[in-house]
């Protein structure tokens, strides 16, 4: 039986994280908390194996008043909270980092070198260096760097995505490859390296890429509804991708090798089809109510 806290009691992934866990009563005793404030600092955290850090800005912005709030969450707390989990004696860390770290690279492989161009990817990465220099034997640090991760709930392109396969007949189809991550594949693998006690840095994705015009395809689907794919718009797009980062997310590449994804335990539990079948299911449930 393993005691773990997950601190980041109102985020998505910290919240799924915590029903995921709790289906599994005789391997994980969990509780979660808000980092919010500094209540937290009178915690004992001495009585968990795990603690997994979810707490965080999870949105790029580019307003420069954002700057130092970044840095505030995403790094300097990030690196408090683990400093003093060491000192409490919890025996693994997890944190949550992000692609994102590896900037305007479109294929990364185990050599690319972390490039972040923005607040939120450089305050992620130099969370990551301040909590792999606490590493010990006796404090492990896992450290993932989850693409874009999707399900009933989520916020962020999928939501907007999602609304608009929806309503349009058309969509261009553009050739492209994403690296995703279904919440339940990955609340599966972290269930995994606390299992197993795990080190490192892990890149956990879906067995597939996913192709945008495809993804957009299997939503309408979702929803008795046809989508036509054009190449009409193409050119365009391919001239303004580079430029606009809204359309550079939607039709741009972004993935991981998947040699870097494999892990000694199978963890992708759900296919992209199902994936996508139970988001929307669940979202037509919701707009029901």
């Amino acid at each position: 039986m393993k005691k773990v806290l997950i601190t980041g009691a109102n985020s998505y992934i910290g919240k799924k994280l915590e029903k995921w866990l709790k289906k599994y009563p005789d391997q994980f005793n969990v509780e979660s908390c808000s980092v919010r404030n500094d209540e937290w600092k009178n915690m004992n955290f001495s009585s968990f194996d795990v603690i997994f850090h979810a707490a965080g800005i999870a949105h790029v912005s580019t307003d420069p008043s954002m700057k130092d709030l970044y840095y505030k969450v995403n790094r300097d707390l990030t690196i408090e909270i683990a400093k003093k989990a060491k000192v409490d004696g919890v025996k693994q860390f997890i944190f949550m980092s992000s692609i994102i770290v590896y900037g305007n690279s479109n294929i990364i492989s185990m050599d690319t070198i972390p490039n972040p161009t923005n607040f939120y990817g450089k305050s992620k990465l130099q969370a990551e260096e301040g909590i792999r220099a606490l590493l010990d034997p006796n404090f492990k640090v896992a450290i993932v760097r989850s693409p874009m991760v999707y399900g009933n709930g989520s916020k962020g392109n999928y939501q907007k995505l999602s609304k608009f396969s929806r309503i349009t007949p058309i969509f261009p189809d553009i050739d492209n490859k994403r690296s995703m991550i279904y919440i339940d594949n990955l609340c599966e693998f972290i269930r995994l390296i606390i299992k197993n006690e795990e080190s490192g840095i892990f890149f956990p994705q879906n067995e597939d890429y996913v192709k945008t015009s495809e993804m957009v395809q299997l939503i309408a689907e979702a929803h008795g509804k046809k989508i036509k794919l054009i190449k009409i718009f193409n050119p365009f797009i391919r001239m303004f991708s580079s430029k606009v980062n809204f359309i550079n997310k939607l039709f741009g590449d972004l993935v991981y090798e998947k040699s870097m994804s494999t892990y000694k335990e199978n963890y992708v539990i759900i296919d992209f089809k199902e994936s996508i079948f139970a988001t929307e299911s669940a979202i037509n449930a919701r707009e029901k109510i």
